[in-house]
């Protein structure tokens, strides 16, 4: 974490590291991290062998068109469906045609030591062994959208606290929504936007549901799925089967 090397060193790899071995000392893709206990905002329960409660779990992907600001799935099943097509948009620096859909699925295929079908597998088991009121709810954000000449719509950064306090209410029951194709997005007036230069024409692009590109993302969608051949849960395949005759 600074400029002076260490005399002495073990490597990712669990070998001895000096300033003189040839080999990197770290991963290129390496991560820095610290005991939990040294968080100063750590829940005061999070050794408490009750666990402590998660009220709303939060999945993203980053995409120029299509997707709301937010949404909130319907359920358990349809959030893990929505986990599961988690992608961004191919842009210009990257390899393929620009605007298919590079999935990442639950932000976790690099990470996952087994196959992803059956990672998605234990999330819909995980639902199934759990009572719904005791379930985290699920929402998708996107705090990318950008209009036709590459503007973000949403000014993001602090400003997506707006967002997380009508999660906060959905949890509680106190914000209102509506219900749509791909989900719950926020009713009209729920979002606090109070202070905030947004106009009203980007909020609407922020708040709809643009149907025909999620119709022309569902082939892409398909094949995503074709890729984990029989493991895939049905469940996931009956959900792609819903949100097609929805749109």
């Amino acid at each position: 974490m600074s400029d002076d090397k260490p005399a002495r060193a073990t490597d990712w790899k669990g070998n001895a590291w000096t300033p003189e071995t040839e080999s990197p000392a770290a991963h290129p893709n390496a991560r820095f991290t610290a005991p939990a206990a040294q968080c100063p905002s750590i829940a005061d329960e999070w050794q408490d062998p009750a666990g402590v409660p998660i009220s709303a779990i939060l999945f993203g992907g980053r995409r120029r068109t299509t997707v709301p600001l937010v949404t909130q799935a319907f359920d358990w099943e349809h959030g893990v469906f929505l986990g599961s097509i988690m992608a961004s948009e191919t842009t210009a620096a990257q390899q393929g045609a620009v605007g298919n859909l590079r999935f990442d699925p639950m932000a976790m295929l690099p990470f996952c030591g087994y196959n992803m079908a059956d990672y998605f597998a234990h999330w819909l088991r995980v639902g199934g062994a759990t009572a719904a009121d005791k379930l985290p709810k699920i929402f998708f954000v996107n705090w990318f959208r950008r209009d036709e000449d590459g503007r973000f719509l949403w000014p993001g950064y602090g400003e997506n606290s707006r967002v997380l306090k009508w999660v906060f209410e959905r949890v509680s029951g106190t914000a209102d929504a509506v219900r749509t194709a791909i989900g719950d997005l926020p009713a009209a007036g729920a979002l606090d936007l109070d202070g905030l230069d947004v106009s009203a024409a980007d909020l609407e692009t922020l708040l709809s549901v643009d149907a025909e590109g999620w119709k022309a993302a569902l082939p892409q969608i398909e094949a995503h799925f074709a890729q984990f051949g029989e493991k895939l849960p049905d469940a996931l395949r009956q959900q792609l089967v819903s949100l097609s005759a929805s749109l």
